[in-house]
């Protein structure tokens, strides 16, 4: 076990953002060590998730002068709760801190050291990422053999798995990302069959027809907007569109509506919004299966790391403006199996 120091750095939420988020909606603090009660559970920070949905969670589920929140892994340094003690690895949602106390051990869960495969990925490939991915693909985009699918932010956390699992299915896949490294590491490392560079498309229209002409079938939504707007004039008859994530209109602070809704009666299109916390109960028989696809090669997964939990601010900012590439991962503390 590493020793404690006195002092722990955390970032809390000071500011309620209108319009895009920037850096003075945190403050980074360095305060006491925490205290834990007697049934609780003193956990050391080693890798923090940070993700899109966070914004949303900034217009009112988090209070201005607390620490952030988000999925995160850890090491128990103390434990007055009978299923956890010093040196377990657990993961849950954990504050942006050195160290934080969980109350009576609610909310963790162990990371299983059995699978083989890096701790980090319990919140990312084999966490709930991984989880929207399948649960969006395959239980709600049902994708089959020649079927053109197309996966919107594609070298993003979610839809890097989503567009792979869609190849795996027997589908010609297509994404959108918003660069030229980020197309070719859609195309070369993840094995997609053509990816459009939204920011450098003269016409979304006219790269979606390029890229996908047999039409779409399948179109997991991650964007929103334009985007969505151009993809509903290319979806085929019977279509179905998960949807994931909205991420262009989180900064927003209006809604300009949807055109083109109407192709969704024209065309008979099924569109499902969907949150993972309506599927956990398929989270225990579905984390095998996915860690065996990791390991064999045939899904691969790509990790960004910022250093210190004092970097989460211009992280998650940064990762709002498209410069994350993967799952961005803010790394903490000392990884005990590396």
């Amino acid at each position: 076990m590493r020793a404690v120091t006195t002092t722990n750095t955390r970032v809390l939420f000071v500011k309620r953002p209108v319009g895009w988020v920037d850096e003075s909606s945190f403050a980074v603090v360095h305060e006491p060590m925490p205290e834990p009660g007697p049934a609780d559970v003193l956990v050391r920070t080693i890798y923090l998730s940070v993700d899109p949905y966070l914004r949303g969670r900034m217009a009112g589920a988090f209070r201005e002068g607390e620490v952030m929140v988000s999925r995160g892994v850890a090491e128990v340094v103390s434990s007055g709760h009978e299923r956890w003690k010093p040196g377990d690895l657990v993961w849950g949602f954990l504050g942006w801190e050195q160290y934080g106390v969980v109350r009576r051990g609610e909310g963790l869960y162990p990371v299983d050291a059995g699978l083989g495969l890096p701790i980090s990925y319990s919140v990312d490939v084999l966490g709930m990422p991984g989880l929207t991915a399948w649960v969006g693909m395959d239980v709600l985009g049902r994708p089959a053999p020649a079927e053109t699918v197309f996966v919107s932010s594609a070298a993003g956390a979610v839809g890097s798995i989503a567009g792979q699992l869609a190849r795996l299915a027997g589908a010609r896949v297509v994404g959108s990302a918003g660069s030229p490294a980020k197309v070719r590491h859609v195309v070369d490392e993840l094995g997609f069959d053509d990816c459009i560079d939204y920011r450098a498309a003269p016409s979304l229209d006219a790269a979606l027809e390029a890229a996908c002409p047999a039409g779409i079938d399948v179109y997991f939504e991650n964007v929103g907007g334009p985007m969505l707007e151009a993809v509903l004039g290319r979806m085929n008859p019977l279509g179905r569109i998960p949807v994931c994530g909205l991420i262009s209109g989180y900064n927003a602070t209006d809604d300009p509506g949807v055109r083109g809704f109407a192709h969704i009666l024209g065309k008979r299109l099924t569109v499902t919004g969907f949150s993972i916390y309506d599927h956990m109960w398929r989270f225990e028989a579905w984390q095998p299966k996915m860690a065996e696809l990791v390991r064999s090669g045939a899904v691969r997964y790509h990790e960004q790391f910022s250093d210190g939990v004092e970097s989460g601010p211009s992280a998650f900012v940064g990762m709002l403006k498209g410069d994350s590439m993967g799952k961005h991962l803010l790394r903490v503390g000392d990884d005990p199996t590396r």
